[in-house]
């Protein structure tokens, strides 16, 4: 049987300004430093905001320090998330794997939505992050909807499903709903980090709700819609 610590996670949904990077980053930073915890997941472009004319982001951008200092002193890892460049001039959106020594892309989402896809390519593979022994199984908002993503995930074998996401206020039960959903399929535990707040795209108030359920599917840590809200468990 394979041995492993605990895994101690959280996820966040602080206050996004739209466009603003480095406003954005130092409350990415602030949320990591309070939950204090191994992996801290954030929603869907939640370093620019659902805004698709915001720029793409470069791994060595000097706004994300406060983010890589913040992951330093905790020795956390963030996963965050904004739009990216890729290939003969494709972008994409995004996870970063932030840590103390700088950014990663980890995963670009493989189900854009049609309201996206005039400037985001698709992402071309299901892909586990491994930290700790744990294979985390990446998603990013649309993803989550669609039960063959998590399918081909599983398949690559995965402890969690990790996603950041953006849903309207009315759509409050959506994050249990996919979750369940997920656990049930899969046996794996279920971390979503819900967008909270306005953002671009119409969303003038956002799901928020962000959570963490059991590979049996029972949420064992739940936030409310407020920005700002964090919530924290471990999985084991």
């Amino acid at each position: 049987m394979l041995m492993r610590d605990p895994l101690r996670v959280a996820v966040a949904q602080p206050r996004c300004v739209p466009y603003n990077v480095a406003v954005n980053a130092v409350a990415h930073a602030a949320a990591i430093r309070s939950a204090n915890c191994r992996v801290v997941v954030f929603p869907e472009l939640s370093l620019t905001g659902y805004e698709m004319d915001a720029p793409s982001m470069a791994l060595e951008d000097p706004r994300l320090m406060p983010i890589v200092e913040a992951c330093a002193a905790t020795g956390s890892v963030a996963l965050v998330g904004a739009p990216v460049n890729g290939e003969r001039g494709q972008a994409h959106i995004a996870m970063l794997a932030v840590d103390g020594t700088g950014a990663t892309v980890v995963y670009r989402k493989q189900w854009v939505a049609s309201t996206e896809s005039e400037r985001f390519t698709p992402g071309s593979q299901p892909t586990v992050l491994k930290i700790d022994g744990w294979r985390l199984g990446l998603a990013i908002c649309k993803d989550t909807s669609v039960p063959q993503h998590a399918a081909d995930t599983a398949a690559l074998g995965m402890d969690a499903y990790v996603a950041g996401i953006l849903l309207t206020s009315e759509e409050t039960a959506l994050p249990d709903e996919r979750a369940r959903r997920v656990a049930a399929d899969h046996r794996v535990w279920v971390v979503l980090a819900s967008f909270a707040g306005s953002t671009g795209g119409g969303y003038d108030q956002a799901a928020g709700c962000s959570g963490i359920w059991t590979w049996d599917g029972v949420a064992i840590a739940q936030a409310g819609p407020a920005t700002g809200a964090i919530a924290c468990a471990t999985l084991s």
